[in-house]
């Protein structure tokens, strides 16, 4: 057996997330295991990095698939993009070693958020963007950051009520304004189930004065999910990179 890694871009718009579901084939994981069997000719399982949520969108998505036998890097990943949908494309194809794992060989996960502060939505980036016409205060957010960095329980931050293992870590967490225009960038060895958008809804919370970022600990000993801030869309949220 072949271990291939891919990495893919999408538009996670029309698609009811990353994970393969038994009520639906309209997934990521499920298209590009359909596409590659269709391509060798059996049936494949494809290994991703993590989950994303539906409308989340991805630029360094990574996966990882066992073949019989030996590809050409650069064919298979045309031959793939010819035939999957044009809001989904294989960036790279790789050759790697044997008991390579996209999720399991992963050591951290570069995420970014997107937001967008003008009275209107911008035209052009409505879709990935969350619409959020509030004044920020950007030095009291990069205020919030340290009390968020280091390994701690994240409970407060998902909206998984029977997750056990919630310890995760935060490396850095970069604000950056331009114009009416905000990215969050996160960056971590994991996230839990909603905790990048949670992360937001807080920062943004305490960009526009609603909650002070003093009080984060206290949110975070909780472990209480009502303590922290609201959910925010989907739509504005982009898996950028893979770490390994």
């Amino acid at each position: 057996m072949r271990t291939y890694k891919l990495t893919i871009s999408y538009d996670g718009s029309r698609y009811q997330g990353w994970q393969r579901q038994a009520t639906t084939d309209n997934t990521i994981q499920f298209i590009l295991e359909w596409s590659i069997g269709k391509l060798v000719g059996y049936r494949v399982r494809v290994d991703g990095s993590g989950r994303t949520d539906a409308g989340v969108h991805a630029r360094g998505q990574v996966a990882s698939v066992k073949l019989s036998k030996l590809y050409d890097p650069q064919e298979m990943k045309d031959s793939l993009n010819r035939c999957l949908p044009e809001d989904i494309r294989i960036v790279k194809v790789e050759l790697v070693r044997n008991g390579f794992h996209a999720r399991k060989s992963a050591k951290g996960k570069k995420y970014e958020y997107y937001i967008d502060c003008r009275e209107k939505p911008d035209v052009f980036s409505r879709r990935y963007c969350y619409h959020y016409p509030e004044k920020l205060d950007i030095e009291a957010m990069r205020e919030a950051v340290p009390y968020l960095l280091g390994p701690k329980n994240f409970t407060s931050f998902t909206d998984d009520k029977d997750c056990k293992d919630p310890v995760r870590k935060i490396t850095n967490i970069k604000i950056v304004s331009s114009g009416e225009k905000v990215r969050i960038t996160f960056y971590g060895t994991g996230f839990l189930y909603h905790m990048v958008r949670i992360l937001t809804g807080t920062l943004l919370e305490i960009g526009t004065g609603k909650r002070d970022a003093s009080m984060l600990p206290v949110v975070i000993a909780a472990e209480d999910r009502s303590l922290a801030g609201f959910l925010a869309p989907a739509r504005g949220l982009f898996l950028r990179k893979v770490y390994y």
